[in-house]
């Protein structure tokens, strides 16, 4: 074996480790996420089981938050979808009683913000979107 097979089998084993530590802590993030929906979905009054349940955790979410079911239909349009997200998570953090601050946490830092969401003192206040935004400016 010459010195290049040998750094060869050094940098794959290296990769190996890597990409071994790399899901672990993945797989450890997506149980937390699930734990943390979980969560969410017991405190809004709805089964926790459905958190695991593709497609279903959509729709119980739109429950949640107060948005019609249609709007599963428009996150399956690209582009699209990424608006609607943001708007569901700002409505997520109002219906538990937390400002657009919260909201962004949930975007940014989800695998933090849905177990402090989930496990912290927050409490579901109702559906966000069903009640009229707060006024901006001198009303």
């Amino acid at each position: 074996m010459n010195s290049d097979d040998a750094a060869a089998a050094g940098l794959l084993g290296a990769f190996a480790v890597f990409g071994t530590l790399f899901l672990i802590i993945c797989l450890a993030l997506m149980v937390v996420m699930v734990i943390a929906m979980w969560k969410v979905f017991t405190k809004a009054g709805q089964p926790g089981w459905a958190a695991i349940v593709p497609i279903y955790n959509l729709i119980v979410m739109l429950q949640i938050i107060g948005r019609p079911l249609w709007w599963v239909f428009l996150c399956l349009i690209p582009l699209v979808n990424l608006v609607v997200g943001i708007i569901v998570v700002i409505d997520l953090a109002r219906s538990f009683g937390k400002d657009v601050g919260f909201a962004i946490g949930l975007l940014l830092l989800g695998f933090i913000f849905y177990p402090i969401l989930g496990f912290g003192s927050a409490r579901y206040l109702g559906p966000a979107a069903a009640s009229p935004a707060p006024a901006i400016g001198p009303v």
